[in-house]
């Protein structure tokens, strides 16, 4: 994202200045690290940015891949950050980077650097490398994130692609639909307009559509595309998908299995973040964010029943946020000291049930679909043949 900038420099002059970067708080950092004065900035938000939301998403994963690659190789830190910045092309992402830097050489760790830059490092990764520096085994967390990271992807794209059937099938069954009434009805409505009301119920409601189309064509096609628009808009937009996202966890079967994969996220997060040295207490927090709203609240209860003193076991099956396997399992790692093995085997186990569940859903669901659009289909056509089929009947 670009910005605007009123500073004052370093010999006292007010200038302008336009940047490239992540968010405001990137923007400013940089223009402070040249030296400037920010005194006000303003994001400048072209049509595209607009449509897609505004928000440039920072490669985490390949960076921390290629960070992990050359600090295994036995480059310092410094230097493997500012290699990478030196391939990177795009001016946002360089500007992170070449901010990252920046603090690093200022003596600062490296969680802080990061911590500059919350549109490109999220708090999970920079606790993740806080709780790395206090043992000094980086290289270790970043691999934990990055097979993390992997493991989420892993299950995500496997629900993308079992959807990537069943809405091609929605979007042919839509485009034979649409031809249908957009261009076969109104041809037939001019064969049966002579006929009126001898037509069935519901091929005169046809008919007055395809009435509709034929006297305002433009019209009908403008409120379409309009639709179309506007639907794809407001799916981009947070609070719509926020929107969305509950009504689909109000359904009882998918609901539950949503709160299945979430819960899965909730113990491969804690799980990571454990064997990386963090507090309990303090993992189980970061994981908030990942959480339904309503299993926020239920998590920030067991953290307050936790810091009581009761068992951690205990307290997630009181406020619902353990299956009975992963209780079993926390409940082992409580007891021998391995908890976060214990949570990533139980993320793992739900992992593996919900890649079970979606394909038996995708198969179950794709025959029904094509029945449902073929009826939807059948039933038009069959509407614009009927006066046909009566008109045969009364010759006989």
């Amino acid at each position: 994202m670009r910005f605007e900038l009123r500073t004052i420099s370093p010999n006292g002059r007010i200038e302008s200045l336009q940047c490239q970067a992540v968010d405001e708080r990137s923007a400013r950092a940089q223009a402070e690290g040249s030296g400037h004065t920010v005194v006000s900035i303003a994001a400048r938000r072209e049509l595209a940015a607009i449509w897609g939301g505004g928000v440039t998403r920072f490669p985490l994963e390949l960076f921390s891949q290629e960070l992990l690659v050359l600090l295994a190789a036995g480059l310092p830190l410094v230097e493997s950050i500012d290699t990478l910045a030196q391939k990177e092309r795009r001016g946002e992402f360089h500007a992170v980077l070449e901010g990252v830097i920046a603090a690093l050489r200022q003596g600062r760790p490296l969680s802080a650097a990061l911590e500059q830059a919350p549109a490109a490092f999220p708090p999970l990764y920079v606790a993740s490398v806080r709780a790395a520096e206090k043992t000094s085994d980086l290289v270790p967390a970043l691999q934990r994130y990055v097979e993390y990271r992997g493991r989420i992807e892993a299950i995500r794209k496997r629900v993308v692609n079992a959807s990537i059937y069943p809405l091609l099938l929605v979007g042919v069954g839509g485009l034979v639909s649409a031809f249908l009434l957009l261009h076969v009805v109104p041809r037939f409505g001019r064969i049966y307009a002579e006929r009126g009301d001898e037509l069935p119920v519901f091929s005169r409601l046809l008919l007055g559509w395809a009435q509709l189309v034929e006297g305002h064509a433009g019209l009908v096609f403008a409120a379409l595309a309009a639709l179309a628009a506007a639907i794809v808009y407001a799916l981009r937009r947070p609070r719509a998908r926020a929107a969305l996202g509950d009504a689909l966890w109000r359904l009882p079967g998918l609901g539950e299995r949503m709160r299945v994969y979430q819960l899965s996220r909730l113990y491969r997060t804690t799980g990571m973040l454990l064997k990386g040295g963090m507090p309990l207490v303090a993992a189980l927090d970061m994981g908030a964010d990942l959480l339904h709203p309503v299993l926020r609240e239920r998590l920030a209860a067991a953290g307050r029943t936790i810091r009581e003193g009761r068992g951690v076991a205990a307290s997630l099956e009181a406020n619902g946020l353990a299956t009975p396997v992963a209780l079993r399992m926390i409940g082992v790692g409580e007891s021998g000291g391995n908890m976060g093995e214990m949570l990533e085997r139980a993320a793992g186990f739900h992992d593996e049930e919900l890649a079970r569940w979606v394909d038996w859903f995708t198969r179950l669901f794709e025959p029904i679909l094509m029945a449902v659009i073929g009826l939807v289909i059948g039933i038009i056509v069959i509407l614009m043949y009927m006066p046909i089929f009566e008109l045969a009947g009364n010759l006989q």
